[in-house]
C-alpha cells in the first residue's frame, strides 16, 4: 500500500478474477494472472501481463501521462481507439508490481 497526499491510497493485489478485454468482437486480453489496483477516488483497474495481452493487435501512440501516485504512462491504440491501453514501464517503487502490465478502459470480470 502506498500513501499519498492527503489520504490518498493506492493498493495493488492479484484478482482472483478472469479478465478478459473484447474490442468490435476481437479479444485484446484475456488472463486469470491479472492485478487489480484500487486507487482512492478511481473505479478498481486491472492490469494484465504483458502475455495475456495480444500486442500484435495494438500500436504504441505518442501518448505519455503522468501520475504523481504511479509514474509515466506510456499508451497503444486501436485504427478506431485511440490510447485504448496503457502501461507504467518505470512505475513507482511503491507500486512496482504493475511494471509493464497493461491496463484497459472497458474489462470483462467474472
Amino acid at each position: 500500500m502506498t500513501k499519498g497526499l492527503k489520504g490518498h491510497v493506492i493498493t495493488v493485489e492479484p484478482s482472483d478474477r478472469h479478465v478478459r478485454v473484447v474490442h468490435d468482437g476481437q479479444v485484446l486480453a484475456e488472463s486469470d494472472g491479472a492485478l487489480v489496483l484500487h486507487e482512492t477516488g478511481c473505479p478498481d483497474r486491472y492490469y494484465i501481463p504483458p502475455q495475456d495481452v495480444r500486442l500484435d493487435r495494438l500500436t504504441p501512440s505518442g501518448t505519455t501521462t503522468h501520475c504523481p501516485f504511479k509514474g509515466d504512462a506510456s499508451y497503444w491504440s486501436l485504427p478506431d481507439a485511440a490510447d485504448l491501453v496503457w502501461a507504467y514501464p518505470d512505475p513507482k517503487p511503491e507500486v512496482a508490481e504493475i511494471k509493464d502490465h497493461l491496463c484497459f478502459y472497458e474489462v470483462e470480470v467474472s
